[in-house]
Formats: C-alpha cells, structure tokens, sequence
C-alpha cells in the first residue's frame, strides 16, 4: 500500500464472493431441472398427440374404405410402421400410398439403448385390449409411455 490506496482484492472479499455465487447456483439447479423435464413433458404429450392422430387418421381412412381391411378387422394398422411407410390407396390403386406419419416420434422418456427405434420405445395397446391392462395385440389402436414415475401434474407417465 502507497498513499494510502491498495488495490486488487482481499482473501475475505474473494471468499464471500464465492460462496454467494455458490448459493445462487445451489437455488438455480433445481428450477434447471424443473425446466429440464417440463420440457421432456411436453416433448411426451407432443409425441402422444402426433401418434394418436396419425392413428385415428388411419382408422378414418379404413372405414371410408382407402385401406383394405378384412371384415372381422378392427381397422387400426397392424403396427405403427405403416403410419410412416404408407399403405395402397384401396378407392384408387394408380394414386401414390397413403401415409399418416412422417416419422414415428420415440418416447423422451424411454431409459432404453439410444439406438432403439422409435417405434419400439412406447408401449403398444390392442383394439381387444382393455384399458387398465394394455396389451399389443394383432393391430394397435393406443399408444403409452414405458417410462416410470409420474408427471408433474401427479398422473403415471403410462396413463398419459
């Protein structure tokens, strides 16, 4: 010190300045996870509602007759892959294939090897099937999230 001025910071300064930061990135974590799955939330009902349509679209189309089905079918396609590859237009074989899905969504929360295809993240529900106990079945009439827990709003991921 000259003239009664010093400069830089002193140990004690540095030190409160730390921990103030350290307590204001403590309080911040938890609203970052927060975001974090609100997000991964509404990537779920987002990925729920694309699927769900795309497979009532395909039952629409199927009772108008667009799609060949057996008499003692449902109606529902047989798996969701045929959302995405398409299916023959049965009113009008030399229009191109109707498809009802650009691309099957998978499940944000699916806890399964990342190279999983889409199709095979979500649980698969049966037109025969009942509601409480889903089951696949020979066609797909409902689709559920896998994933354990509940969401924020307190309901299983599964009941979404």
């Amino acid at each position: 010190m000259r003239g009664g001025r010093h400069r830089g910071f002193t140990l004690i300064e540095l030190m409160i300045t730390v921990a103030i930061v350290g307590l204001l990135a403590t309080m911040a974590t938890p609203l970052a996870e927060l975001a974090v799955r609100r997000s991964r939330e509404s990537e779920l009902r987002q990925a729920l509602r694309e699927i769900r349509n795309g497979l009532d679209d395909y039952k629409r189309a199927a009772d108008s007759g667009l799609v060949e089905r057996a008499a003692d079918a449902s109606g529902y396609p047989a798996s969701l892959e045929l959302l995405v590859s398409g299916i023959a237009n049965a009113k009008d074989p030399a229009r191109p294939r109707i498809f009802f899905l650009r691309r099957i969504p998978a499940d944000p929360f699916f806890a399964g090897p990342p190279e999983t295809p889409p199709a095979e993240t979500w649980g698969l529900r049966s037109y025969a099937s009942g509601p409480d106990q889903p089951q696949p079945g020979k066609d797909v009439f409902d689709v559920y999230s896998t994933a354990p827990g509940a969401g924020l709003n307190g309901r299983p991921y599964r009941d979404w």
